[in-house]
């Protein structure tokens, strides 16, 4: 498996492209933000001889899916995010212009997400995982076979994410760590959706907020 940072728009988001040997890959939270970052994306994939078989967001504040409608137009693929979400995505415009960016309103048509679904691509099978409290339908995306998790803006390297937005709610950010990602294995490698890699054992034995 072969995963690819790009560290996106204003705000740098994290926008990863998963792949195999194969040639298969999906995109996970596409926040690219004009056209020399969408042409990064696109190179990318086209230099690797990818083909996208789908997009998800693990989220859909608007920095994490600016380049959603662009890639939606480029490669014709399905969208995914979680049903708890569709508020969000619906504002997202309207929500990026009261943080200073103009964007084009992402299309509302998407497939559901919920816990216990799978997304296939080539011979990996990603778990999602139902994890709120940054927002109402936060995912992550958890792949056993190589200790691998995506956690959107749920959990960072030495920090969490914020729960002052709207659909935000502490507790349950909580809950979402202690009861659904703590379980999992301490070698688990995160990925998250701002900022460096880490993995749950640093996370869990020296991040202030889970001490």
């Amino acid at each position: 498996m072969h995963i690819k940072t790009f560290f996106f728009n204003a705000l740098r988001t994290c926008c990863y492209v998963v792949h195999e040997e194969n040639g298969e890959c999906f995109i996970i939270d596409p926040g690219c933000f004009g056209s020399k970052e969408e042409q990064r994306l696109v190179d990318y994939i086209a230099d690797n001889n990818l083909t996208p078989q789908f997009v998800v967001t693990t989220h859909c504040h608007f920095d994490h899916l600016m380049g959603l409608p662009f890639v939606l137009k480029t490669y014709t693929i399905p969208f995914y995010t979680h049903p708890l979400e569709e508020g969000n995505l619906e504002r997202a415009s309207q929500h990026a212009s009261l943080f200073g960016f103009r964007m084009a309103q992402p299309k509302i048509s998407f497939e559901p997400l919920s816990p216990g679904k799978t997304l296939t691509c080539g011979a990996m099978e990603w778990q999602v995982l139902h994890t709120p409290g940054h927002s109402p339908g936060s995912v992550c995306l958890y792949y056993a076979k190589d200790n691998t998790l995506f956690t959107g803006d749920l959990l960072f390297a030495g920090s969490v994410g914020r729960t002052d937005l709207p659909g935000g709610d502490y507790m349950q950010l909580m809950d979402s760590l202690n009861n659904v990602i703590k379980p999992l294995p301490s070698a688990t490698m995160v990925y998250p959706g701002h900022g460096p890699e880490t993995d749950l054992a640093q996370e869990f034995a020296h991040n202030p907020f889970l001490l």
